[in-house]
């Protein structure tokens, strides 16, 4: 065999094992190169570029991990041979897995804010300025998706080897959440917390969605097209659709998306499978799209409801929001609140969503969730809250 076969051999053998490289970080790494083969197709170089910076980056993470295993291998078969009592191989062993875990390409945990039960819905035309919520002492957290080592990391954690500038392709490290439970004792008066227990996701969270200029485009757009927004509706009890109630919604819209709506629909087709697995959702025919951009100023907001919940959009199946605004970001509020299944708007427990740029949150039609109210001080269309939201009907 040449070089290059033995290399190859042996790059296939790391790619099969999940301890080198998991399925979900297979699949990201794929996402990530099809996007940078898709941004960067007009430019050989920067593609070249990009593809390169990408393999070294992958390379030392694969590296370092099969160094961990294989030295792990080596320490297992020599206790084995010595007669070292099978305790103290435990200790080994879990020696190795900790130097495996630190890894630069290791499993990040995203940062979730949990709040205490008792959320009032606004009433009145001019719903109260938002407070933010106390936030509970954080459990632990699920693991997010991998974050591909190219790509900015948070605070305190090392970087790896940075792409050149230009064009960057987004990452895709999906996001489940943790559900806090709430459950009253014996005497019914104190509230106590539970252990945080992991349920499946109400919802999925996607950060870095679109490439940077494509996030630039929308931004612009949006800002070109202010007079074009019109009130938000909403459809009433009874059925009927293009209902204005300030004391239920209040925002605007805009439903020409030009040419930005085939941009996000084409990233959503891309991550969906994912999507719906993480959800535990079965696969369904997408039959229509509804999408819009929502821009939210001082004092709006839109109160708890389900996106399903009329005869008229029954057939809705997912929802996502698209969360974008202008630098800096110059409003408060705005949060994603969704209700535990169990409760409603008044009571239970809850989970909200910051609005975060370039971030986007995908979950069952079903699910009851509302809109906080915005704190926008300066009023003007620019400093919005921005969202390009909808629903995929089955």
């Amino acid at each position: 065999m040449t070089a290059k076969q033995i290399l190859d051999a042996f790059s296939e053998t790391l790619m099969q094992d999940e301890r080198i490289l998991s399925p979900r970080e297979r699949e990201l790494l794929m996402s990530l190169l099809q996007n940078s083969k898709a941004i960067a197709s007009s430019n050989p170089e920067t593609q070249s570029a990009v593809n390169a910076a990408i393999a070294r980056s992958v390379g030392e993470t694969v590296a370092q991990r099969a160094f961990a295993l294989l030295g792990g291998s080596i320490v297992e078969q020599i206790l084995a041979g010595s007669g070292i009592t099978a305790g103290t191989e435990e200790v080994m062993s879990a020696t190795t897995m900790q130097a495996v875990s630190q890894t630069p390409g290791g499993l990040q945990r995203p940062s979730l804010k949990q709040n205490p039960p008792g959320p009032q819905p606004p009433s009145g035309p001019q719903p109260p300025s938002v407070k933010q919520p106390t936030q509970n002492p954080p459990g632990p957290q699920p693991p997010s998706g991998p974050q591909p080592p190219s790509m900015p990391r948070p605070v305190g954690v090392p970087p790896g080897p940075q792409p050149p500038s230009g064009p960057q392709p987004p990452s895709h490290g999906l996001r489940p959440v943790t559900v806090y439970q709430r459950a009253q004792s014996d005497s019914g008066k104190v509230g106590v917390l539970d252990v945080p227990a992991i349920e499946r996701a109400e919802c999925v969270v996607l950060d870095e969605f679109l490439a940077p200029q494509e996030l630039d485009e929308l931004v612009s757009y949006t800002l070109q097209h202010e007079s074009d927004f019109q009130t938000s509706e909403v459809i009433s009890p009874s059925g009927e659709p293009g209902v204005t109630d300030y004391n239920h919604r209040r925002s605007r819209v805009l439903m020409d998306l030009g040419k930005h709506e085939n941009v996000i629909l084409e990233r959503i087709r891309g991550v969906l499978p994912r999507v719906l697995d993480q959800l535990g959702m079965e696969e369904f025919p997408v039959t229509r799209v509804e999408a819009q951009i929502t821009a939210s100023n001082d004092g709006d907001f839109f109160g708890a409801h389900c996106d399903d919940s009329q005869e008229l959009i029954a057939s809705r199946r997912l929802t996502f929001v698209y969360f974008f605004h202008g630098e800096p970001c110059q409003f408060v509020g705005g949060e994603l609140r969704f209700h535990d299944s169990g409760g409603n708007e008044t009571n239970g427990s809850y989970q909200t969503v910051v609005p975060q740029q370039n971030q986007i949150v995908f979950f069952p039609c079903s699910v009851l969730h509302e809109i906080t109210p915005v704190e926008c001080p300066s009023r003007g269309f620019a400093d919005s809250r921005f969202t390009l939201n909808g629903w995929l009907h089955k």
